[in-house]
């Protein structure tokens, strides 16, 4: 395959302009290579398929609920890679532990929706070998109803869209992983 390609748009500046907010990560630091752990299976040694743990913080009065996603603009597909997308997380919870992402014991009425993986679930990142690094942006949108109206079949395209009327603001944290 030739990855001989135009490095893809900042996604989040295709939309229009949010309050930010504080996303940290006991896992991550803004701007480095992601660890194998984060992988998806195969991807690396040491790959595990858990998801980071997020914190978030400083998000606007009147938020009801979050999203939290990944996704990868660099996939070497025009729509990118969606990696993981939880929808409808209580406004109580500001935290997800390190595997949070496998959907064990996800918060009231929160839940998965289809991931580029296609599974309702974490998936980790695994670029093409030999490409160029790829961008994650872990991403938490705060929401202002409790639950948006989609279900767990929904695409992520389609979370996205309705988050394009009901987000109040967001927090972007971006790391890197290379094969």
């Amino acid at each position: 395959m030739d990855f001989d390609r135009p490095i893809a748009q900042e996604p989040y500046e295709k939309l229009g302009s949010l309050p930010s907010f504080q996303l940290t990560s006991s896992d991550l630091q803004p701007g480095e290579p992601m660890g194998a752990r984060f992988a998806y299976n195969g991807a690396a040694d040491g790959a595990e398929n858990v998801s980071p743990a997020l914190s978030w913080s400083g998000f606007p009065d009147g938020t009801k609920s979050f999203v939290v996603s990944c996704y990868d603009p660099d996939a070497p597909t025009p729509s990118g890679f969606w990696h993981w997308m939880l929808v409808n997380l209580p406004a109580s919870v500001t935290s997800l532990e390190t595997g949070a992402g496998d959907g064990s014991n996800l918060p009231g009425g929160s839940f998965h929706v289809r991931s580029d993986w296609g599974t309702k679930d974490y998936g980790g990142a695994y670029p093409p070998d030999g490409d160029r690094a790829h961008r994650y942006y872990f991403v938490v949108h705060a929401v202002d109803v409790d639950a948006l109206d989609v279900d767990s079949d929904a695409s992520a395209a389609v979370v996205s869209f309705n988050l394009a009327f009901h987000a109040l603001a967001r927090a972007e944290l971006k790391v890197t992983f290379q094969r």
